[in-house]
């Protein structure tokens, strides 16, 4: 089953911004394949406005958000993996939901892995006592 992070992170970054507010994402600046400026960073942390107003061509997919912003006037492009985002939540009243911190897996480039099926080699468990359906001509 896929992560339900990226779409509760779409939804709440919908309704943050439909109720006229600014939605903030926390990230966990260390976490592999994260693209902020380190410069802004804090603990391992920084917090990013992605209000419309504030960043340009932002596109938030089940793998990542991106997007260009400035910091202290200079541009730069921004890449956060789903599994780095600690959080969202709006400005003005701090309403939103925080995550559990998801440690990357080793060799981990940032993308989650694939769950859906057996491993290669194996035949899909059946279930006991249920019925089969066969074709009868």
């Amino acid at each position: 089953m896929n992560s339900s992070r990226p779409y509760l992170i779409r939804a709440l970054y919908e309704w943050i911004v439909d109720n006229d507010c600014t939605p903030h994402i926390l990230v966990n600046s260390e976490y592999p394949s994260v693209q902020v400026p380190q410069g802004f960073a804090s603990d391992g942390q920084i917090v990013l406005n992605v209000s419309p107003s504030a960043v340009r061509h932002l596109h938030m997919d089940n793998e990542a958000v991106s997007f260009e912003g400035r910091f202290g006037g200079v541009p730069h492009t921004l890449y956060v993996p789903i599994s780095a985002i600690l959080g969202i939540y709006a400005r003005e009243n701090g309403q939103g939901m925080v995550f559990e911190l998801e440690a990357p897996l080793e060799g981990d480039d940032g993308v989650e892995p694939d769950d859906d099926g057996p491993p290669p080699g194996s035949e899909p468990p059946r279930p006991s006592g249920r019925p089969s359906l066969k074709v009868v001509k």
